[in-house]
């Protein structure tokens, strides 16, 4: 694309600039996730007696059935209406559940403005993948879609390291309205940066509209875009049916195959993220002899290192995705993931020493992230023809956010009913199906 749209060419400033604007939910995604994580032993500390393990649960759980809702709901009035009115309006969606959870600080308006700001996360999860695989060369299509799933990791990483720094600044549990601010300030930066946006060129050639398409391609691209090669590019979308029309029957296959797969990841990546800091104190993996905020700084200290590792995995999984079949990245990585639960349960039953149990955090998130939490995002961007991808990719998001709400919410119930051994014998569990289905699924699908 660029000044060749849809011809092989390297990577410009434009293709770069695409990704980085279509990908901030991803980043705000994973901001929203350790900021909540880092939110609820502070809220331990407001109440007494403590939250309950189920409600600690559905507080954390409620931006993800925020994310679900929004991936589903947005991407199917995507198909209909268009990308570009709902592409920015779900940074606003997103500044208004931050605004709510700063100025109303009781729990219930915590877990309404977790709920809202999450519907604007989970739009704009169902439209991106969307604008890059339409609008990236044939040639590095693949690895922009993986690059801005990438993008969470700065979200994980980037949040953690602002909120423990509020945390030392101010040490007191009072402060936590204050790491929403990031939240608010980011879904501006979105909003403001698709002020200068155009409507999917895609969607309006599939509507009939040439002319808008043109313009629309010519917006991204400049005057010198070649719209007869991307025209004749999209023709190979393949069949598909009418907007509007999108039959579960017919796509069964596919709703299973990229749907259960991202499930599994989202229990694994999103029960892990938003629980990381009251886990890493119930391994004992942090300095003994602190109490209160010491204890959740040092905590989130701990998070701050693992969530580091969320990176190198999506940077071996986007130098390998091109090289590899993605069936077997993604069914090899929830392996591994398996294996790096394995060995911090190992290392917690048989008391090794710290750096063994951040050994198998370590395995656990580079393979996670290399494997299925990379490839479950591009999957429905390859599988589905452009006419249902909106739809397609809303429901594999919902599957993933389902699963993903499944773990954060049973996460404290099983640490209560099982201690550390259950959970993470329950996570290793939900790898070892998540690789079955790829297995199974994906040789149907991508031989």
């Amino acid at each position: 694309m660029g000044n060749n749209a849809g011809a092989s060419r390297g990577l410009g400033r434009r293709e770069i600039w695409i990704v980085a604007v279509s990908s901030l939910e991803q980043l705000i995604g994973g901001a929203l996730s350790t900021v909540i994580g880092v939110i609820l032993p502070m809220l331990q500390m407001l109440h007494r007696p403590g939250l309950a393990s189920w409600e600690q649960g559905l507080l954390g759980a409620m931006g993800l059935i925020g994310i679900g809702c929004g991936s589903m709901v947005i991407g199917k009035l995507a198909d209909k209406a268009g990308y570009l009115g709902l592409f920015r309006l779900c940074p606003l969606i997103i500044i208004g559940g931050a605004a709510i959870c700063y100025f109303l600080t009781d729990v219930p308006f915590l877990a309404l403005g977790m709920f809202v700001s999450g519907v604007g996360v989970g739009g704009g999860y169902s439209l991106d993948s969307a604008y890059i695989s339409e609008l990236m060369p044939p040639k590095w299509r693949m690895m922009m879609v993986g690059a801005a799933k990438a993008t969470c990791s700065i979200g994980f990483i980037g949040a953690a390291v602002v909120s423990y720094f509020i945390l030392t600044s101010d040490p007191h549990p009072q402060i936590w309205p204050r790491m929403v601010i990031v939240i608010a300030a980011l879904g501006l930066v979105a909003f403001l940066c698709r002020l200068n946006w155009a409507e999917s060129p895609k969607w309006l050639l599939a509507q009939g509209r040439v002319d808008d398409a043109r313009k629309a391609l010519e917006r991204f691209y400049g005057k010198d875009a070649d719209f007869d090669a991307f025209a004749a590019e999209s023709k190979g979308d393949g069949k598909a049916s009418a907007p509007g029309k999108f039959s579960v029957r017919q796509n069964i296959d596919r709703i299973i195959f990229s749907g259960i797969p991202w499930a599994c990841e989202g229990l694994a990546v999103y029960g892990f993220s938003v629980f990381l800091p009251v886990l890493v104190m119930a391994l004992g993996i942090e300095k003994a002899g602190v109490t209160g905020i010491p204890r959740v700084e040092n905590s989130v200290e701990v998070t701050a290192l693992v969530n580091f590792f969320i990176l190198p995995g999506f940077i071996i999984g986007l130098w390998l995705v091109s090289k590899v079949s993605n069936v077997k990245m993604m069914a090899t990585g929830f392996i591994f993931s398996a294996v790096g639960l394995g060995v911090l349960l190992a290392s917690f039953l048989l008391k090794w020493p710290a750096w063994a149990m951040i050994s198998g955090f370590v395995i656990f998130e580079v393979a996670l992230n290399a494997g299925p939490h990379l490839i479950t995002y591009i999957i429905p961007a390859r599988i589905y023809p452009v006419s249902d991808r909106g739809v397609g990719s809303g429901i594999a998001a919902l599957f993933g956010k389902v699963g993903a709400v499944a773990g954060v919410v049973l996460m404290p119930m099983l640490l209560h009913w099982g201690g550390m051994s259950l959970v993470l014998s329950v996570s290793g569990a939900v790898m070892l199906i998540g690789a079955g289905v790829s297995v199974v699924y994906g040789r149907k699908l991508m031989p």
